[in-house]
């Protein structure tokens, strides 16, 4: 059975439409750029090429069934698609000129076709739906150590070890605002195995990922695992830093948090990009540059100086995102601890 829709695929020619009909299983869409799979850049995929959808007429019915067809939860707002990242400007077409959906339909495909043609990429629609999904480590010390769980229509399940990797660990502790990924354990002990369903297995992660759910996996609940093979993981603890000494929260002497203990950050090789990463961390503005004499008004620290060597190119938005040693290793006293000063 096919369902019509409207595509011009010739922008090129603002005088010809090109008409397809097309079954649901020669269709794919997604959301690009968003901080989660359920929102973003609408972009559909035509036959091996993906394209954009016009904003002209798109509104909060259409968001509603691009949600129910991506198996998202409720539609929440329609913001434009030139807000997400990376564009693909140069390369993508706007597939889908206008869609004029009652709000009940399942898919996309099934909503009424419209004839409108002049839509330009900068045009493009976004989508804001709920996320139902959500992560977590469980039964482990702390919430940046434990056994992976998905939530998945209102139910927390595990996630099987078959093709997890450390890319996969990398994704997940970023997507919980931890650490670095230590480590990765294949198979739970027997006092920390799961239970319930085993909602995914062959995770298949680059690493680069925003969330776990925008990896690549098998399908949902289709696989031969026990919880026996329950994966269980090991972040960082999540990186926490802050200015003491100063007048205000946006100046002072640097001190970041490991193992729950607050210490200070050698000056060797620190510089403006180093400053400004902190900055902009903290929600400070900018950095300012200041004589050293200001910079050791602040005072010296006391106790354990975490970091040393630190080299940023200072496009992070975290601190934990530079190159520095091993957490401890230095060779450094407090004379040489950091300060920092912002514009805020």
């Amino acid at each position: 059975m096919t369902n019509p829709m409207l595509f011009a695929l010739d922008l090129a020619s603002q005088h010809q439409l090109i008409f397809h009909l097309f079954s649901e299983s020669s269709s794919r869409v997604q959301l690009v750029g968003g901080p989660h799979r359920c929102e973003g850049r609408v972009e559909i995929d035509w036959n091996g090429q993906w394209g954009t959808v016009c904003d002209d007429g798109w509104d909060i019915n259409d968001v509603a069934v691009l949600c129910r067809e991506l198996g998202c939860g409720a539609a929440k707002g329609t913001p434009s698609g030139i807000l997400y990242k990376p564009s693909k400007e140069k390369e993508q077409k706007v597939l889908i000129q206008q869609v004029n959906c009652n709000g009940m339909e399942d898919t996309l495909d099934e909503c009424e076709p419209s004839d409108v043609f002049d839509c330009q990429y900068d045009e493009s629609a976004g989508a804001s739906c709920e996320n139902p999904e959500s992560v977590r480590l469980a039964d482990g010390p702390g919430r940046c150590q434990g056994r992976v769980e998905l939530k998945h229509e209102g139910q927390w399940s595990t996630v099987c070890k078959t093709g997890w990797n450390l890319q996969a660990t990398k994704v997940l502790c970023r997507q919980l605002g931890c650490g670095k990924a230590v480590q990765t354990h294949k198979r739970c002990n027997k006092d920390t195995r799961g239970h319930g369903p085993i909602w995914l297995s062959q995770m298949s992660c680059s690493g680069k990922e925003a969330t776990l759910q925008d990896c690549p996996s098998g399908p949902w609940e289709k696989n031969n695992c026990t919880h026996d093979e329950d994966t269980w993981v090991e972040c960082e603890d999540a990186f926490a830093l802050k200015l003491v000494g100063g007048d205000n929260l946006c100046s002072g002497r640097l001190e970041v948090l490991h193992k729950g203990v607050w210490g200070s950050v050698c000056d060797d090789g620190w510089g403006k990009k180093e400053d400004q990463v902190v900055c902009k961390q903290l929600g400070c503005g900018k950095s300012l540059s200041a004589s050293p004499k200001v910079r050791k008004s602040y005072g010296p620290g006391v106790g354990r100086i975490w970091l040393d060597d630190v080299r940023c190119s200072g496009e992070e938005q975290s601190l934990e995102q530079c190159q520095h040693r091993f957490w401890g290793y230095h060779d450094c006293t407090h004379k040489e601890d950091v300060a920092v000063i912002c514009t805020e």
